[in-house]
């Protein structure tokens, strides 16, 4: 069968884009080859334009969303928040390395559960990177610690990981159905992530930490920024056990909480917001327009048709297919992208809610193989790189053959 130069162009295009997101060459930001390329397909005549704008508008929700936990995340970065986290983690360690390992890796944890993955690789980081310099403990270690569990518990709620609203679009699951569906592989990808790091890790964590001054008390600004982030965390959570928007409810939590804290400091919230990434939100429309235009060749359809055959002869295989496959392809072309390819499968195909969840927890936990596999690892390299510290991508691989494979099969299995 003769492939149509147009759908070659689109495959082409997208996948030079893609490529451009994920390695950066001379440094272009990551949302200029989204937008440029969906700018392409668009002049060229290759995307009607108002496909392209109503692929934009499909992703309100997840800008709002990503609005609200950036200025959530940003604003407990700079009141010292997390910077109080890591130094608590220290000081209660008491000279333990192994304990200061638990530690780290359960702060990690809370962080990426009710303030997404992406606060856990971005803010996190160099405040443990800070906290073990000042221990003089190895923080590689450590520092894996945040960038391993900020795709493992990433899908314990919907607003773990912005992902999920890619996933699931409008049709996702009420609080208590999701619970009922992730409660299990969750718990089994954040043990299975925790045994194979403290495994692999154990001789390093071995040795003994320098023992700390008393920590310094938490800032005013940082007790209201905790009491923000558990307030906003409940009414999400509230939220979602009522179906209702993530997004907005997320936007107007964040400003809120903002709001809140800089009034009672007689503060500008300008500088909160000048330092929130904005360029992730014209990454992510440049994406929506890439699927988008992908879907137009016929081939997402495709893939949904076969999959839905396949999950109404054996079901369970069909899981296991759809989220490896998952798993894999995020590793190949990042999880953004794949995540907005297999929301489009979700909704083209009629499947078993076992394989929707399959290929959530694929797009969600396949990340942890590799450094290209989310946009929360390539920030945590960012971040080290920042601090002065190097992981090439074979380290990180050869770490992370090790870590993901288990916990994705562990997850799928208790599905």
């Amino acid at each position: 069968m003769q492939i149509p130069t147009t759908s070659l162009i689109i495959w082409t295009v997208t996948a030079v884009a893609t490529c451009g997101v994920i390695f950066r060459p001379w440094r272009i930001p990551e949302y200029a080859w989204a937008l440029g390329a969906a700018a392409l397909l668009t002049v060229t005549g290759l995307l009607p334009l108002s496909t392209a704008m109503a692929a934009v508008a499909e992703g309100g929700d997840v800008y709002l969303f990503l609005i609200g936990m950036m200025v959530l995340a940003e604003l407990a970065r700079q009141e010292g928040l997390f910077d109080w986290l890591a130094a608590y983690a220290v000081q209660h360690a008491k000279g333990s390395g192994r304990r200061l390992f638990d530690l780290v890796f359960l702060v990690g944890t809370l962080v990426t559960i009710f303030l997404s993955n992406d606060a856990t690789a971005v803010v996190l980081t160099p405040a443990v990177y800070a906290a073990c310099n000042a221990a003089r403990a190895n923080p590689l270690p450590y520092l894996f610690v945040c960038a391993f569990v900020a795709n493992a518990a990433s899908f314990v709620l919907p607003i773990s990981n912005p992902a999920n609203l890619v996933v699931f679009g409008d049709h996702m699951p009420s609080l208590p159905e999701w619970l009922r569906q992730f409660t299990l592989p969750s718990l089994a990808a954040i043990g299975m992530t925790y045994l194979v790091l403290r495994l692999a890790h154990r001789r390093q964590i071995a040795q003994p930490l320098v023992a700390l001054a008393e920590q310094q008390p938490l800032s005013e600004g940082g007790r209201l920024c905790a009491i923000g982030v558990g307030v906003t965390g409940s009414v999400l959570l509230v939220t979602s056990a009522m179906n209702g928007p993530l997004g907005l409810t997320t936007f107007c939590a964040g400003a809120a909480t903002l709001a809140a804290i800089r009034l009672r400091q007689r503060r500008s919230p300008l500088p909160i917001l000048r330092h929130v990434s904005w360029g992730v939100l014209p990454l992510v429309a440049g994406l929506f327009v890439l699927v988008e235009a992908v879907a137009h060749t016929g081939v997402i359809r495709i893939a949904a048709d076969a999959l839905e055959a396949f999950a109404r002869t054996s079901p369970g295989e069909a899981s296991w297919l759809a989220g490896g496959a998952a798993a894999l392809l995020s590793n190949l072309a990042n999880n953004l992208p794949i995540g907005l390819v297999a929301g489009s499968v979700g909704q083209m195909a009629d499947l078993p809610t076992q394989t929707r969840a399959a290929l959530l927890i694929g797009v969600d936990l396949g990340p942890n193989l590799s450094v290209t596999g989310s946009l929360a690892t390539m920030l945590w390299l960012v971040a080290l790189r920042r601090e002065g510290e190097h992981v090439s991508a074979l380290a990180f691989l050869r770490l992370g053959i090790l870590v993901m494979p288990p916990a994705l099969l562990a997850a799928l299995w208790l599905l």
